[in-house]
């Protein structure tokens, strides 16, 4: 799994195809993840003192994590992602498309000598 929070993501099945937007939250365990505008649900909401009004709460559920593909930011399209060993040393994610960097995995391992 090598989607993030707050990476921008393009929803790949479902009513909501081709939406791109922003990962609020990873949930590992299940596989799914919530994204900014994407499968929204009414959720009735009663009549309390924290909320007198009530009525209808328009909230983002879960989608599958296999439904949505990481937007590349230097080539804009959606992609899969790899994962490689940089010069450094250190691990990072990159585009499969144009190969760019997509940020950083682990630092640089240290030998101590």
């Amino acid at each position: 799994m090598r989607v993030r929070q707050d990476d921008m993501v393009e929803v790949l099945a479902g009513d909501d195809r081709g939406v791109r937007g922003k990962i609020l939250r990873i949930d590992r365990q299940a596989g799914k993840v919530i994204v900014e505008g994407v499968n929204r649900v009414y959720k009735h909401v009663r009549r309390t003192q924290r909320n007198p009004q009530g009525g209808r709460l328009s909230k983002e559920m879960p989608i599958p994590l296999s439904n949505v593909a990481l937007v590349c930011s230097s080539c804009g399209k959606p992609t899969r992602v790899g994962a490689r060993i940089a010069s450094d040393g250190s691990k990072e994610r990159y585009c499969k498309k144009c190969g760019a960097s997509l940020g950083e995995l682990r630092r640089p391992k240290t030998v101590n000598s």
